[in-house]
């Protein structure tokens, strides 16, 4: 009889081993760097750009194998379509919700009313691409992008939605197979710790992303791009946190927690979307807390990923209050009927360009081109401000998706309760 050797317990992290305050030293050094030497910190974007490249790589496997495994081992596949219709029924209220706040405090704080730009000066060059890219990008387009050109494409692309589509008809075909699977599963339940083993490694280099990132940024655009453009970047940020405090906060006690409790229990993944202005860079994170919050492993596969596509909160915040700003710097009144199409096409056209890149941005030029009288060349007077409104936009969208993770799991009745209070406790 072999007797097992005993373990020695894991020694608790020191303060300064902790993945946050990392970060949170690497976002202040990336600062410094970049408004004192501004051309070193426009050259670190290497940094930053291959973090995010890093963790992207992973990001196609981890959701494969998430989804796969849940769906496989669920008792009933109708589970699937229910969850999916709950979570599209949650992502559409939700958006509205947010289209709507950034219309009211648009037209109540009109941030750029005192600017009085002649459309005539503006210079359309430099929205030129962005412009493009929103007229090629259509909801009939979109929806033929979801079907990948081969079984595996879908996996070396890494688009999302497409893994998304392979991965639960991957699922459902095991669950279907039944027994005959079992050892597949076993190899996809595996392989999924062994992803969440590379993540956990990919994470250290995370202050470096965050540095990188964050010195290019200040050193590329100077603090001083924001004196101009301070009203939009404040009444954005404020709006944003008003949406996450109001809106989200009085969802969350419906569904039994905390708001703020949900904030601080994802603090390290909201610093390095803070560092990095890439919700991405945090998504394999998102799912192994949401999971180890006490959400279903099926549910989580199921919402995160669409979630990054469909439940876009400061996206859509970001899309009516950046339009209203451009009519009103142009002296554009809107009427409300003019205002109700800008929310209605926002809310397409947030979907038509999701998972691609600068979608924010891209977004924005789709919904001005369906009102005529508001020059999409006004884009041209918050160019040089949105890479620092991209930051909230990622934030925003971050936490609006794992509270609809929670919410989703609440209605499934597939929460574990226990887990979720003591994980948000803070409690190990």
């Amino acid at each position: 009889m072999i007797e097992a050797v005993p373990t020695t317990p894991a020694l608790p992290a020191r303060w300064w081993q902790h993945l946050y305050l990392q970060v949170i030293v690497a976002i202040i050094l990336g600062i410094v760097v970049g408004e004192f030497w501004p051309d070193i910190g426009a050259a670190l974007k290497p940094l930053g750009d291959g973090f995010v490249k890093l963790v992207r790589m992973v990001i196609a496997p981890l959701i494969f194998l998430t989804i796969v495994g849940g769906i496989a081992r669920l008792s009933e596949l109708s589970a699937v379509g229910r969850i999916a219709a709950k979570a599209f029924g949650y992502f559409i209220a939700v958006s509205t919700l947010a289209l709507i706040v950034g219309l009211i405090v648009a037209n109540v704080i009109r941030p750029g009313a005192s600017m009085h730009i002649d459309p005539a000066t503006l210079d359309a060059t430099k929205v030129a691409d962005y412009a493009a890219k929103a007229h090629d990008t259509t909801v009939t387009g979109f929806l033929m992008a979801i079907i990948p050109t081969t079984l595996f494409g879908a996996l070396a692309d890494g688009e999302i939605l497409q893994v998304l589509l392979v991965a639960i008809l991957a699922g459902i075909s095991l669950a279907l197979v039944s027994d005959r699977a079992a050892p597949l599963i076993a190899l996809v339940d595996s392989a999924e710790h062994v992803m969440f083993r590379l993540v956990a490694i990919l994470m250290k280099a995370a202050p470096v992303g965050a540095f990188g990132a964050m010195a290019f940024t200040i050193g590329k655009y100077g603090v001083g791009v924001l004196v101009n453009l301070a009203g939009l970047v404040a009444t954005f940020y404020l709006t944003s946190i008003l949406f996450v405090v109001i809106v989200l906060g009085l969802i969350a006690p419906a569904a039994g927690f905390s708001i703020f409790r949900l904030i601080r229990y994802l603090t390290p993944e909201l610093l390095l979307v803070l560092g990095t202005s890439s919700s991405e860079a945090a998504l394999p994170s998102l799912i192994r807390k949401m999971e180890h919050a006490g959400c279903a492993t099926h549910v989580v596969g199921l919402v995160v990923p669409t979630g990054y596509s469909f439940n876009l909160d400061g996206t859509n915040i970001y899309m009516t209050l950046a339009s209203l700003f451009i009519a009103q710097a142009c002296g554009i009144d809107l009427t409300l009927g003019q205002q109700a199409l800008l929310l209605s096409v926002a809310m397409l056209s947030s979907k038509g360009a999701a998972g691609v890149t600068g979608a924010g941005f891209i977004t924005l030029a789709a919904t001005l081109s369906i009102i005529p009288s508001v020059p999409v060349a006004g884009m041209a007077l918050i160019l040089g401000v949105d890479r620092f409104m991209s930051e909230c936009r990622s934030l925003t969208n971050f936490i609006g998706n794992a509270v609809a993770t929670i919410v989703v799991a609440a209605w499934e009745k597939s929460l574990d309760r226990e887990k979720l209070a003591t994980a948000l406790s803070g409690i190990a």
